[in-house]
């Protein structure tokens, strides 16, 4: 017995045509096992042809006549939920914003922002989770370049500007004079093979 496709539109060599421009592998499978169904074949061949149960066809098919072709495709899958509320969220990122409160402290790390976190909501998270809500937040993983304390500006600017710069004359991705355009060394000319 054959499924009924009550949806009208798409006949069989439309189906085929869409499953080809199809980048989605699974859409592309189930919309060439309507087309199966379409063309008359039964419930059984139709879903063997394209992989899956008769009963998954069925559910496929019933999905294509309540959405059409965009039913076919795989729905975005929720995921878990996340640990803290979005209250919790704004308060975490006004607290990086701040920056840490302890002397010598001069950056927030993961572990650092994990017992805060592990403190003030009461949520446990791994180290590498503390840096997926950072991330989600907007927060990138930037370190400030460390500066000697007895460091002198003035006399890095002066050093820079009595400096040689480097000659331009010559692009190190230009080949030397004593090798070839196919980069091989090439043997001097008073070298002879000998006989």
């Amino acid at each position: 017995m054959t499924v009924a496709i009550t949806r009208e539109g798409l006949d069989a060599g439309e189906l085929r045509r869409e499953a080809g421009r199809c980048r989605d592998a699974r859409a592309a499978r189930r919309m060439l096992a309507l087309a199966l169904v379409l063309e008359g074949a039964s419930r059984e061949a139709a879903a063997r042809c394209a992989g899956m149960d008769r009963q998954t066809l069925r559910d496929w098919v019933h999905r294509y006549n309540a959405e059409g072709i965009e039913g076919l495709r795989d729905r975005r899958r929720p995921g878990p939920r996340p640990r803290l509320t979005p209250a919790q969220e704004a308060e975490l990122a006004a607290a990086v914003d701040q920056g840490p409160d302890r002397d010598g402290v001069v950056r927030w790390r993961r572990i650092d922002l994990r017992a805060l976190i592990e403190t003030r909501f009461a949520v446990r998270l791994h180290e590498r989770s503390a840096g997926k809500v950072l991330r989600r937040l907007g927060f990138a993983r930037l370190s400030v370049r460390p500066r000697h304390p007895l460091s002198d500006p003035a006399a890095q600017e002066a050093f820079k500007k009595a400096s040689p710069s480097w000659s331009r004359g010559r692009c190190p991705s230009t080949p030397a004079a004593s090798r070839s355009r196919s980069g091989s060394k090439m043997r001097p000319a008073s070298v002879s093979r000998a006989p």
